[in-house]
């Protein structure tokens, strides 16, 4: 088991440093940079201006030395510096984190309350109104982007009602009920969204594991369905499904960037979209890592995680 975790966390190293690279070398390939966008709100700057601008941001050194300082740098805990705020991009992570992290996983724990139950009311109660409700609502959960989703309850209730979800965020301190509001209505969207994959694998696993003979054994032992369902035949259906809820970490990350722009949500990923569009390399730069480290961390607990659901898996 020790030499499992040691091999993965060798290889979670090669794996974050080729995103870095990729990311470090796709937004240098960009047309334009962050000097023009700088310079282009000075009119009267000059090719002096310009040059030295581009020599205090390092960027008039050859790409190779750029990146090598930049991983450095990395490696020291410095995620270097926004050019537009002139703040280090881990005290604008620092401040923007939480709110990301706990959007997100309010959004998986709400796609989780929804499919895991409906999914095993389905498989337990194959091909009744319950079954084809749920699965039904499987698919539209699957079929309808959430980001579409939201624009449309930002504008149309606006338009019809006179009402539309709070779009101004509400700190915990100033008021925790109007912040879990204004957090729950973009999680409820994106979490729907994740659960119709997770609610389609948990019935598909249920139907399996319940045809075993060892569910029709605890069955004719006299148990009670609740006992064997949850007991027996729960467990031994989770190992895919949790595969699959690993798989949804990730596209709950990807959410977090589009519905934060949406909502005005002061978060990660609004400050990733406006870095974007900023050309603010340092800043993207640190997103995509932090990002990527935690889909890495997400995967490899999933991996180990398997130990526990199945005994029967040994990592050799």
């Amino acid at each position: 088991m020790q030499r499992y975790i040691i091999r993965r966390i060798a290889l979670v190293i090669p794996t974050i440093l080729l995103v870095m690279f990729m990311t470090f070398m796709i937004l240098r390939l960009v047309p334009g940079d962050v000097v023009e966008l700088i310079m282009a709100e000075n009119p009267y700057a000059t090719e002096q201006d310009r040059e030295a601008l581009r020599e205090s941001l390092g960027l008039d050194d050859p790409i190779p030395v750029q990146f090598v300082r930049y991983t450095g740098n990395v490696l020291q805990g410095d995620l270097g510096t926004s050019p537009w705020t002139k703040r280090p991009v881990t005290d604008e992570l620092r401040d923007r984190a939480p709110i990301t992290l706990e959007f997100g996983l309010l959004s998986v724990l709400v796609g989780l309350v929804v499919a895991l139950p409906v999914g095993i009311l389905s498989a337990v109660r194959q091909d009744t109104w319950a079954d084809y409700v749920s699965r039904s609502f499987a698919i539209l959960a699957l079929s309808v982007p959430y980001f579409f989703t939201a624009t449309l309850l930002v504008v149309f209730p606006q338009i019809w009602f006179g009402w539309s979800p709070p779009l101004r965020y509400v700190p915990w301190s100033q008021g925790p009920i109007d912040h879990l509001y204004y957090m729950l209505v973009p999680a409820v969207l994106l979490g729907v969204n994740l659960s119709g994959s997770v609610m389609r694998m948990t019935r598909t696993m249920m139907l399996e594991t319940m045809r075993q003979d060892y569910i029709r054994t605890a069955f004719s032992k006299g148990l009670k369905e609740r006992s064997v369902v949850i007991r027996h035949a729960l467990k031994n259906a989770l190992i895919p499904v949790v595969t699959i809820i690993g798989l949804q970490i990730g596209l709950a990350v990807s959410g977090t960037l589009i519905l934060e722009t949406i909502f005005n949500m002061p978060g990660v990923g609004r400050y990733f979209i406006s870095a974007i569009f900023e050309r603010d390399y340092p800043s993207v730069q640190g997103v995509v890592l932090i990002l990527a480290v935690v889909v890495v961390s997400v995967n490899l607990m999933v991996d180990l995680l398997y130990g526990w659901l199945d005994p029967r898996i040994r990592y050799s």
